[in-house]
């Protein structure tokens, strides 16, 4: 199995560090409010990472964070705490916000197939870990303090930067506001903060009432379950010049050792061609997705049709052919599932070998489900193909073994009457949406639009 490894910008052979088990860090969300599609990519392809090590024979120890607190607005240790501010706006306790927006999630990757992590970890329940985390720093030499913070001193590192390959003179030149006067230099980072009266985040510690930085977490919590050194960190590749970096900082300052041996990142969705943003209001959500008549695995297989490593473009278009795609992959099981014939052994090996051979090459998911088309589509149907798309499906995550047909799959035909519809709909195109209906109604299908979406059935009114 080969992977790319962000802190070599390399693709090297995994080895773990124990062949028994491989422990495994995972950033994880915010939560504080709903994750939209592009902080959902993230988890598809922590997913298929875990599968494909599954897949390979291995046992997990896995950890992901829940941060609910310390999260600046700003990732550069400035602004609010992203709980507060939205404590604020919505009127709750902090506390109340991080329940919600938890659970959503949680059932929001549950949608998506995703397999939780063995361990997942709240920050707010690990203050006590990140205190004599943050002790031990201090105790070998690598902070300093101001009236209100204790700061992780940079300059005592033999270089900082090791993940990004950046310097600190570049990160000044690129620096859009200046950077806190109380620092003493500006990759320096805030370690242990103090709260103010009126702050609803803080716990008693060895320095007052006070409260966490968000980098702090991700390294005191991999400590405690994984211990100084694990196998793989990932993340996406926003993590990379700051949250990272400083996790690698304090790993350091803390025990003299780069936390991780393989670093991995997953590139950004965009929304046709651009960037997500509030102000676009397309920062879409896999409600939005249900609303528009996708179900959540829809958007899995959208995820396959592009490396981890690469940018993926998210419209409506490529939905709907994602779309298509599972109608048609499930289509093709269930005539192998009812199939009769026999097929070589050599075909089959032949098959297996390619698809793990497209999965242990840095994940390579679109040649992986080229060989999985290739099956769909083989002339023989056949059992021996609908237990090798079975086993397949042990990374892909589609559910196929237990997928159970509605009472009649809808033709294509109809199937694409349906998608104009969808979308005249969309457009509040209501003339044609009422056309689109009475097309569908004379071949003999039943619309109804729901809060899930569009459903459509044969028969009559």
């Amino acid at each position: 199995m080969k992977i790319y490894n962000t802190l070599s910008r390399k693709i090297e052979e995994f080895k773990p560090m124990d062949q028994s088990e491989v422990k495994m860090y995972s950033c994880g969300p915010t939560v504080y409010g709903y994750a939209h599609i592009g902080n959902l990519r993230a988890y598809l392809f922590m997913d298929t990472l875990r599968r494909t090590l599954k897949y390979n024979g291995y046992t997990l120890k896995h950890v992901m964070n829940i941060t609910d607190v310390g999260h600046l607005t700003s990732d550069a240790d400035e602004g609010e705490d992203k709980m507060l501010k939205a404590a604020k706006k919505e009127k709750k306790d902090p506390f109340e916000i991080a329940e919600f927006y938890m659970d959503v999630f949680l059932k929001d990757i549950d949608k998506l197939n995703i397999d939780q992590p063995e361990i997942i970890a709240r920050a707010t329940k690990h203050i006590d870990i990140m205190e004599k985390y943050v002790q031990k720093i201090i105790e070998n030499g690598y902070t300093y303090e101001t009236e209100n913070t204790i700061y992780f001193d940079t300059s005592k590192l033999d270089k900082y930067g090791v993940l990004s390959n950046r310097n600190v003179e570049e990160q000044k030149a690129g620096a859009r506001v200046e950077f806190d006067s109380e620092k003493k230099n500006i990759s320096d980072f805030a370690l242990w903060i103090k709260a103010p009266e009126n702050h609803l985040m803080k716990w008693d510690t060895f320095w007052g009432k006070c409260y966490p930085g968000w980098h702090l977490e991700c390294s005191a919590m991999s400590y405690q379950y994984l211990g100084e050194q694990f196998d793989i960190h990932t993340g996406g590749i926003d993590h990379i010049p700051i949250h990272h970096e400083n996790e690698i900082a304090q790993a350091q300052g803390f025990c003299g050792k780069i936390p991780a041996k393989f670093w991995m990142h997953v590139d950004f969705l965009t929304i046709d061609g651009g960037k997500m943003s509030k102000s676009l209001n397309n920062l879409y959500t896999l409600q939005d997705l249900a609303d528009r008549g996708y179900e959540p695995l829809v958007y899995r297989m959208f995820n396959f049709t592009s490396n981890y490593r690469n940018k993926i473009n998210f419209t409506w278009d490529t939905m709907d052919s994602s779309k298509v795609a599972l109608s048609r992959l499930r289509e093709g099981f269930l005539k192998h599932k009812n199939g009769t014939e026999m097929v070589e052994s050599e075909i089959l090996q032949d098959f297996e070998n390619r698809f793990l051979e497209a999965i242990n090459d840095d994940l390579n998911m679109p040649v992986a489900m080229s060989v999985v088309w290739e099956v769909v589509k083989y002339p023989k149907k056949s059992k021996q193909l609908m237990d090798l798309l079975v086993k397949f499906d042990q990374v892909l995550g589609f559910d196929l073994e237990y997928y159970e047909p509605k009472e009649e799959e809808l033709p294509e035909e109809i199937l694409e009457l349906v998608r104009q519809r969808d979308e005249a709909r969309q457009n509040k195109n209501w003339a044609e949406s009422d056309r689109l209906r009475d097309m569908l109604m004379e071949k003999g299908y039943i619309v109804k639009d729901t809060k899930e979406g569009t459903e459509v059935k044969k028969g009559k009114i």
